[in-house]
């Protein structure tokens, strides 16, 4: 049974990825803040009756030593990992002349710390195995400027360059990177939001997107996935 690994995975472009891969029948482990949202995620799997099987654990990514918890936990629970995806995101609106104090420090630590630190964490097993696949969600605020993007576009260039670096690194160790750029998904970002939901991309889109992604041969390696809505962004 291979093995994947999904942050921030209890909602939105997180679940939709770790259910598909459930439904390929992998085994996956997956974090988020909130206990109560990954009992109702653990449940709902349950009653689908996926062939994979689920691991959840608490944690908050922007925090180094629960990080590395979920580490040891995946670890321990299912040993080298086949696929990881940094998906843990933050996204609070604002410019940067006058947005409130902590706001770049928060998306910072949510958005790029987090995937730093737990790819440095699964990447020696991936090395030692020359095997692995790390996919980065970034954003097409990783490529663009956006007005009230403020610290949010900040972090998710540093995202994009990260995976840039990581891919470059890689090469020699055989292992895919990938960075994932999607636009406007129908997630809790934009809750309350009074546009169409056919406006928006799907989150099972993404998903789909990255499991073809990760189903290629050996000898190749998609670099970056970017996605948009039928009519653009938003």
């Amino acid at each position: 049974m291979k093995k994947l690994v999904v942050t921030g995975a209890s909602k939105g472009i997180g679940r939709a990825i770790a259910e598909k891969y459930l439904l390929a029948g992998y085994e996956v482990a997956v974090c988020a803040r909130k206990a109560n949202d990954l009992s109702e995620m653990s449940d709902s799997i349950l009653q689908l009756d996926m062939p994979g099987k689920l691991h959840t654990f608490v944690c908050d990514v922007t925090d180094k030593e629960q990080l590395k918890a979920f580490y040891e936990f995946v670890d321990k629970k299912i040993g080298a990992v086949d696929i990881l995806v940094n998906n843990a995101g933050l996204f609070e609106p604002g410019e940067i002349h006058n947005e409130a104090d902590g706001v770049l420090e928060r998306q910072m630590a949510t958005n790029v710390y987090s995937a730093y630190h737990l790819s440095r964490f699964f990447l020696p097993a991936m090395i030692k195995n020359r095997s692995g696949h790390i996919f980065n969600i970034c954003s097409v605020a990783s490529i663009k400027a956006y007005t009230n993007g403020g610290s949010y576009c900040i972090s998710k260039y540093a995202v994009y360059g990260m995976t840039k670096v990581l891919r470059e690194e890689l090469k020699p160790h055989n292992i895919k990177v990938t960075a994932v750029l999607p636009g406007a998904t129908l997630s809790g970002s934009w809750e309350g939001t009074t546009l169409p939901e056919e406006r928006f991309m799907k989150a099972e889109d993404i998903a789909e997107a990255i499991y073809m992604t990760s189903q290629l041969s050996p000898s190749t390696v998609v670099e970056e996935i970017l996605m948009r809505p039928m009519e653009g962004d938003i």
